[in-house]
């Protein structure tokens, strides 16, 4: 059986559907073809009773926390879960905005050098600096549309939308790789005076140090929240910031008069781009294919194996939806049990995995009954099977 519950770690995105049940479920009816326990199950965002920490933000948002606490009861009902999931993205959304300011300062004092000294490289960079700044609209788009409520149409929510966010970032990142190999030959073949070297120089500077600022601030905010999408577009800062190395060493090499060391510092340049554009495809790459970390499954399996009442556990999934986790777990129980009881130690299941393992907002939990030698509780599902 399966019943919708919230639970303050992740937003209800089934709340619509649970009020009514308008998508034919009574709220506890799942597989009706497998009996009493055999389609017995958890799939719950359920209260906890004991209170713990919510978010992160250092001491002064522990206080704050305390304080609303005392202010405000600590309910769990559906304003807590939202809250949460809104935070969430807040700081998604303070992580971009804040990315998109530092890299428009930065492309600003390198436009104003760029028409000073009349260099190429600079120019490049600078494009690079903004197309790496545009890319916070994607972004900004997939988190407001993750806020969305789930609907009879999209009923796991619009988290989905950062992944589409992370294809249209390895495809700014494939771009920017082609301009920057462009801009290397074009230099190479058609070498070029530049004027204001020191200018040049300190630009370029400003350029690795902004980049590489809001690079290590997205990965960070990317990883904490668990998107994808943020991490490849940190990645994505990071290349601009070996571009600007190189707009660097070439006007280094200028000012020794080897008019060729741009050029060549751009090759080798872009050959960077692409490795990272090699590492920023195959995290969107595996998001999408509904890949997760092994270690996670580990846990999770341990988990699902130390909850008492469980005497065997079956297949284990997860998959993430946007910034979050969902997964479905098989547990095995006895079979003297009720279906009160095994619904309890479904729920149970489910409880321990979501504090084990980090981001999992809720758990689908099918319980089997134990069966005498030679029998399948599945029997009737076996021609269903793909081979």
């Amino acid at each position: 059986m399966a019943g919708n519950h919230p639970h303050p770690h992740g937003p209800d995105r089934h709340a619509p559907l649970a009020a009514g049940a308008p998508d034919g479920h009574d709220g506890h009816g799942d597989l009706a073809g497998h009996g009493d326990l055999a389609g017995h199950g958890s799939h719950h965002e359920h209260p906890h009773p004991h209170p713990h920490p919510h978010g992160r933000g250092g001491w002064w948002a522990r206080v704050w926390h305390r304080v609303g606490h005392v202010v405000v009861p600590h309910s769990h009902e559906t304003v807590d879960k939202v809250d949460a999931a809104m935070e969430t993205s807040r700081e998604g959304m303070r992580t971009l905005w804040l990315s998109l300011g530092v890299l428009g300062l930065t492309c600003a004092v390198q436009a104003v050098i760029v028409v000073v000294s009349g260099s190429v490289a600079l120019l490049g960079d600078t494009l690079h600096n903004g197309a790496d700044a545009l890319t916070a609209v994607p972004l900004g788009i997939a988190f407001v549309l993750g806020r969305r409520a789930a609907n009879r149409r999209y009923t796991y929510g619009y988290g989905r939308a950062e992944d589409l966010a992370g294809i249209a970032i390895v495809l700014t990142i494939a771009v920017s790789s082609l301009l920057a190999a462009y801009e290397a030959v074009d230099r190479l073949l058609h070498p070029r005076e530049v004027t204001h070297l020191w200018a040049v120089a300190l630009a370029a500077v400003a350029g690795f140090v902004g980049n590489e600022w809001v690079a290590r601030y997205r990965i960070r905010t990317g990883r904490r929240i668990g998107s994808a999408a943020l991490v490849a577009d940190g990645l994505h800062a990071r290349t601009d910031g070996f571009t600007s190395l190189a707009v660097l060493l070439g006007a280094g090499g200028a000012a020794l008069g080897w008019r060729l060391a741009d050029p060549l510092i751009g090759l080798l340049i872009t050959a960077a781009i692409l490795m990272v554009l090699r590492d920023a495809a195959r995290e969107v790459y595996r998001r999408l294919m509904d890949s997760v970390d092994p270690a996670l499954l580990d846990t999770a399996e341990r988990t699902l194996r130390a909850v008492d009442g469980v005497r065997g556990i079956g297949q284990v999934r997860m998959r993430w939806i946007g910034h979050s986790l969902r997964a479905e777990a098989e547990i095995v129980v006895d079979s003297t049990l009720t279906v009160v009881q095994a619904h309890a130690l479904a729920v149970a299941a489910e409880h321990a995995l979501i504090h084990a393992v980090p981001r999992l907002t809720a758990a689908t939990v099918h319980t089997d009954h134990t069966a005498a030698a030679g029998t399948d509780p599945h029997a009737a599902l076996a021609h269903h099977s793909t081979a």
